[in-house]
């Protein structure tokens, strides 16, 4: 009979009332094939065998779940160039959206979901929202902006299929090794197992997260629904399409003027969305703070300059004119920062590299079997996944975007490797450097294929998105290996989110990204695209092809990322909290000044909050927060479909 215990001596985060496994077999001499972490988790953390998980509701609802969630992703990322992460947001959604279904249905959904099933589900919606949005927002969106032409729908979907598959594959070696045996962090994936466990702990803190959650979606999606759809006039108007009442995307913040031209010339207003409020909430203070500083130099000081010396077209001055001369400046801080933050990681990266033989080999005394090979996905679905997704990714690079056979090799073969850092680097710090991934992707083709920007995107997009792809989905992992899960059925529940978000993030990106001329307005910055397109332009072209103060701006801007990370490296903690985000001061650059103040403001609501009382701000700031941003944007694609099909104006 099975007996349920509590282990003192369980790996951080898994302190639980576990289910002692039926089958004893697996004991004395083969057992001691594990490592003691392994053997504690089978013994007294591990019950994927014993509750239900892997089921088919679990799957088809997070899989419409996730669709929305990558809606969501796609949405901020085209506004921020930020991808939020989704783990938590997923896990209270998901038990939320069962909750519901039992109280409107109960004749269909007659019990609740076990943890680990509302686990399998976050697993299936974080995939989909993880893995399949980065590409538009980044490589996609740059390929757009420089070649002026849409990819055909059929070459978009393979290539969003064959990337996150590639990148789940990729998890299957990493997760055994640094979850298992290395046990890092993840702290995501700590906070989500925690999440999880508050919301099936039957106490009021799950009910008011859930309900937090929904009030900020019904606040998000209302706002949306005013300023993107409107109400109809009064007297109500039976015409199609309706004659509609909105309220205004930006307001001015004041009746002045800059420069002989208004304020919201010039971006300076305030943006009418809690999205941004929502992400600067939940982005931290020290990013947000640095994002308004360097909004104001930029827009309320560098820009002015810049007109009256020509560098920025005048006569048709808003966030476009303006942000093709910024992005110089804040696209080389962003990248010198990212890959000083990067290189300085080198103990990451060797540990990384050191463990390659532990990641890819057996264990010693296990070659007979391995006594939780049942539990864990086998290096053959590495292989088989790999090798079929992989060559995937070099055939569609081959035959859509005229790359080399030899170059795809070289794309998918860095992509390994770079994830193996990727995910050190997310398991130490909680931080993906996609970023970094993609630059140095970018720079090693610029000299592999000079000139050729579109290899040199494409090939980059294998690298950052298939890595970063990996270590964010290792998060999900995580969760799972804490409350004692089945790896293989977590795998199949991943697996199956490739395809609901590919499903919905293709189509949505055509309807909101129409043509190129949709990209780099004050509806969608890209920021993220604009960063991309900016290097793989520099590496074609040469830098002599830029004004001499956008030159001037990217060669500070370049030092800035350097020297900004070096000197809070070398302050004291009571002095480096006022060195600036390189990051932040970066991003500022290549987004409207509306939207750093828009973070602003949600970050400093939210460190108000925390200092007046931090139990509330742990409780309620994150699913709030992260309903707003759900509402508001999956409301916001829906209503780009309604005004696409002219049933809206």
């Amino acid at each position: 009979m099975s007996t349920a215990q509590t282990d003192p001596a369980a790996p951080a985060g898994t302190q639980q009332t576990a289910v002692q496994p039926q089958n004893d077999k697996f004991s004395g001499e083969k057992f001691a094939c594990l490592t003691e972490a392994e053997q504690n988790w089978y013994k007294n953390v591990y019950q994927g065998d014993n509750a239900p998980q892997l089921t088919l509701r679990a799957v088809l609802m997070g899989a419409v779940l996730g669709g929305f969630m990558s809606l969501s992703n796609l949405y901020v990322g085209l506004k921020t160039g930020w991808a939020l992460g989704v783990a938590i947001t997923a896990c209270i959604l998901s038990f939320s959206l069962n909750k519901m279904l039992m109280a409107l249905f109960p004749r269909w959904f007659t019990t609740e979901m076990s943890m680990l099933e509302n686990n399998c589900m976050q697993t299936t919606a974080s995939s989909a929202g993880y893995s399949t949005g980065g590409t538009m927002v980044s490589a996609i969106s740059a390929l757009l902006i420089i070649t002026g032409t849409q990819l055909h729908w059929f070459t978009l979907t393979l290539w969003t299929i064959f990337l996150a598959a590639l990148g789940v594959f990729m998890t299957i070696p990493m997760k055994r090794q640094m979850i298992n045996v290395e046990q890092l962090r993840f702290p995501s994936g700590i906070a989500a197992a925690e999440t999880l466990r508050s919301l099936h702990s039957k106490g009021g803190d799950a009910i008011k997260k859930a309900r937090l959650l929904g009030l900020g979606g019904l606040i998000g999606g209302v706002i949306a629904w005013l300023r993107d759809a409107g109400i109809p006039r009064w007297p109500l108007s039976l015409k199609f399409p309706l004659d509609l009442m909105k309220m205004p995307d930006k307001m001015p913040l004041a009746p002045f003027t800059l420069g002989g031209r208004p304020l919201a010339d010039w971006t300076i207003s305030f943006d009418m969305s809690a999205i941004m409020i929502a992400a600067g909430a939940i982005m931290g203070w020290k990013i947000a703070w640095s994002l308004l500083l360097g909004a104001v130099i930029n827009y309320a000081l560098l820009a002015p300059k810049m007109v009256a010396l020509g560098a920025i077209d005048s006569t048709h001055l808003g966030y476009s004119a303006i942000v093709r001369w910024s992005t110089w400046a804040g696209a080389s801080m962003m990248v010198t920062s990212g890959l000083l933050l990067f290189g300085m990681q080198w103990k990451t990266v060797l540990r990384a590299f050191s463990g390659l033989s532990s990641i890819l080999g057996k264990k010693k005394d296990c070659d007979e079997y391995d006594p939780i090979a049942h539990v864990e996905v086998p290096g053959s679905w590495f292989v088989t996944g790999v090798l079929v997704s992989g060559l995937g990714c070099i055939l569609v690079l081959h035959y859509a975007f005229n790359t080399s056979l030899f170059m795809g090799v070289i794309a998918v073969a860095m992509s390994f490797f770079l994830a193996i850092v990727a995910c050190r680097a997310t398991g130490e710090s909680d931080i993906t450097p996609m970023g970094a991934m993609g630059k140095i992707t970018q720079l090693t083709f610029g000299a592999l294929a000079p000139s050729n920007m579109v290899t040199n995107l494409m090939t980059a997009s294998v690298t950052a998105n298939a890595a970063s792809s990996s270590a964010d989905l290792l998060t999900s992992l995580k969760t799972g290996y804490l409350l004692g899960a089945n790896t293989r059925k977590l795998f199949w529940s991943q697996f199956a989110g490739i395809f609901a978000g590919t499903l919905i993030v293709v189509p949505a990106f055509y309807l909101l990204v129409p043509n190129a001329a949709a990209l780099g307005t004050d509806k969608w910055p890209a920021p993220s695209a604009q960063v991309w397109a900016a290097v793989a332009r520099l590496l074609s072209a040469g830098v002599h092809s830029l004004h001499p103060t956008a030159l001037a701006g990217m060669c500070v801007g370049g030092a800035l990322g350097i020297i900004l990370p070096l000197l809070e490296m070398r302050l004291s903690e009571k002095h480096r909290k006022f060195v600036p985000s390189a990051t932040g001061l970066g991003l500022s650059m290549v987004i409207p000044f509306y939207n750093s103040l828009s973070m602003f403001i949600g970050a400093l609501a939210a460190r108000t909050i925390e200092r007046r009382n931090k139990e509330a701000a742990d409780m309620y700031i994150i699913p709030l927060a992260s309903g707003l941003i759900a509402g508001e944007s999956i409301l916001g694609v829906m209503i780009a479909l309604l005004i696409s099909l002219k049933i809206f104006n």
